[in-house]
């Protein structure tokens, strides 16, 4: 999956080019080796209405990538280009994994990609997408949906949690964590994180989880319970559990869960403590309840882990 195609259509917006350029296209020897990006357009496009660029190559070009992002749509009222749903879709079929950015989803849907799959968009035009598409099981509260071979996400900022989840799937939690201090973007956000759709929520609600979070991820170590939580933030735990619902899309607990094991994927690539000890520096407790989780969530042991990214790491 190392090489990128970046599939490049007349009108779209800047940012979602501009995003995962900056993610895949800079190696800033993080990783060795890291990303060849390559830009597909046709001839002569224009982003934004103004900026032309000069790719070098076609998207026919699409079918040799390991991974094939769509950044955007310029319009959703409008069908997509014939010639970019067609080498989005052979690309796919030549076993490219396909990645969508904002309204790009309708470029997938287009190309089939996404029937009888989970998907999210921007969530403007999420309706509209769940209507043209009735195949495609539309979820407009997340911020990206990782299905494999097939990615999508929501809006702008969106695109960098999806890019930076990918080079954490390739590279590791350490690498991309690193990546985003370097962005100065937040290392990350889970894809079933609420999108920030308008709603009648109480005043204040992010505010609560915002100095919670910080608080709670900084005693990862400690064995912290869902009613410690809720004390911290001078809630009950109904309450609690409806912010981080509407906030995180998921659960506290979840979301306990969920810290623990992305410390404990750093710890497993950056140090050489053994699985007792990052269980309790995780606040898991046991080295059985750490496998137990770890495999849960990412489907391997982490022995397996730590051997597949100790060993692409780049030594200091």
């Amino acid at each position: 999956m190392s090489t990128v195609a970046l599939a490049v259509s007349e009108g779209i917006t800047l940012f979602e080019v501009a995003a995962p350029c900056e993610v895949f296209g800079v190696d800033r020897g993080l990783a060795d080796p890291w990303y060849d990006l390559t830009v597909c357009a046709p001839a002569s496009v224009r982003l934004g209405g103004w900026f032309q660029v000069d790719a070098p190559r076609g998207l026919d070009a699409l079918t040799a990538a390991g991974t094939v992002i769509v950044p955007a749509c310029r319009n959703v009222l409008e069908e997509p280009p014939a010639d970019l749903v067609a080498a989005v879709r052979a690309a796919h079929e030549a076993g490219a994994r396909v990645v969508s950015i904002c309204t790009g989803a309708f470029v997938l849907a287009a190309a089939g990609l996404l029937d009888g799959r989970r998907a999210t968009t921007h969530w403007m035009h999420a309706a509209r997408l769940a209507e043209l598409y009735p195949r495609v099981e539309v979820d407009p509260g997340v911020l990206y949906i990782d299905d494999g071979s097939v990615m999508t996400s929501a809006g702008k900022a969106a695109g960098m949690d999806l890019c930076l989840h990918i080079v954490r799937l390739d590279h590791g939690a350490a690498v991309a964590n690193d990546l985003a201090r370097r962005l100065v973007v937040p290392p990350h956000r889970p894809g079933g994180q609420a999108q920030y759709i308008p709603a009648p929520v109480g005043p204040g609600r992010e505010h609560a989880l915002a100095g919670l979070l910080p608080w709670a991820l900084a005693r990862l170590h400690e064995p912290l319970t869902v009613e410690d939580l809720a004390r911290r933030a001078g809630m009950s735990s109904r309450n609690l559990a409806r912010h981080f619902h509407a906030v995180a899309g998921t659960t506290p607990l979840q979301w306990l869960h969920a810290q623990r094991v992305h410390r404990a994927q750093e710890l497993l690539e950056t140090t050489d403590d053994g699985i007792d000890l990052i269980a309790d520096r995780t606040g898991m407790g046991t080295a059985a309840t750490l496998r137990r989780h770890f495999q849960r969530a990412l489907g391997v042991s982490p022995d397996a882990y730590r051997r597949t990214f100790r060993a692409s790491a780049i030594p200091g």
